[in-house]
């Protein structure tokens, strides 16, 4: 048995298998839904037939698909939400299930801290929205957001160049000004709603194996001073054009000096000790709650 699980955010859209024992994160896609969707003030075609596409090559690897998305597509509008839903049925044979920003926060932190013992806050960042959570042994206290990185980039589309131009300082402003945060505190901050572990291993900052807590999709972890130098490295001396040259995916990297800042403005707000960077999103949460 093959369960294929497609998570399709405001820009990337993250595919995972689970064979009744084990796991497996698939390739997944970058699709720039919100990105589009602010320039033409509706989704973009190519965009729509990009992902349609991509769902039909997956029935390769198996028929027994999930699908559901976040982000942008809680914020379409009835009539556009509905015709989109109407045709991803009828062209996929799957339902599309639009996932709440409350429902994302859940799943998300029930993967995140599967065999976490202590206080932790999980942060959950994507294209149009952000979640926070702050748990120990259940979630104390959330706040949602609706800001993402591609907000960000709109202000400060410099960041998407070889070298940042706009200083770290000035875009953590703009995010903490817009950002609802927790009240609480917690010593570490898990990185979480995909990506994160990605970025880490393959931007050239430093990172260390996790002695937090044992958890082979958590493998990873980095102490809060070293963080905020690396990210200040990533703006002003790592180049993305030579990142780009050298990965698969290089549209992915449009907006990870901006998902950068956030990691920083959440975990010194919670005045966090250790950061860990995962890729873990809803996958662990919808297996549970479907009792895969």
């Amino acid at each position: 048995m093959n369960k294929i699980i497609i998570e399709v955010g405001s820009t990337c859209t993250k595919v995972d298998k689970f064979d009744g024992e084990k796991t497996e994160k698939l390739e997944g896609r970058t699709i720039q839904f919100k990105k589009h969707y602010n320039e033409e003030k509706k989704l973009r075609e190519s965009d729509i037939e990009e992902l349609i596409k991509s769902i039909e090559e997956l029935k390769n690897i198996s028929k027994d698909i999930y699908v559901c998305g976040t982000s942008i597509f809680r914020t379409l509008e009835e009539r556009e939400r509905q015709e989109f839903l109407n045709r991803f049925k009828k062209e996929t044979g799957y339902e599309f299930n639009i996932i709440s920003q409350e429902k994302e926060n859940e799943l998300t932190v029930f993967g995140a801290t599967r065999f976490v013992k202590e206080k932790v806050c999980v942060f959950i960042g994507g294209g149009g929205s952000t979640e926070i959570a702050i748990y120990d042994k259940e979630i104390q206290e959330s706040t949602n957001s609706k800001i993402g990185v591609i907000d960000v980039m709109q202000k400060f589309p410099d960041l998407a160049e070889n070298l940042a131009i706009t200083d770290l300082e000035t875009v953590k402003k703009f995010i903490k000004e817009r950002l609802n945060l927790p009240k609480a505190k917690a010593d570490i901050l898990i990185l979480a709603g995909g990506g994160h572990e990605k970025f880490a291993r393959n931007s050239g900052i430093k990172y260390e194996r996790n002695t937090l807590y044992t958890d082979e999709a958590s493998p990873i972890m980095m102490d809060i001073e070293t963080r905020k130098s690396e990210t200040e490295r990533y703006y002003k001396k790592i180049s993305l054009d030579e990142i780009r040259n050298k990965v698969k995916d290089p549209e992915w990297w449009y907006a990870t000096r901006a998902m950068s800042a956030f990691a920083l403005v959440v975990a010194e707000s919670i005045g966090a000790k250790y950061v860990v960077p995962t890729d873990i999103a809803m996958f662990y949460g919808i297996l549970k709650e479907n009792s895969y």
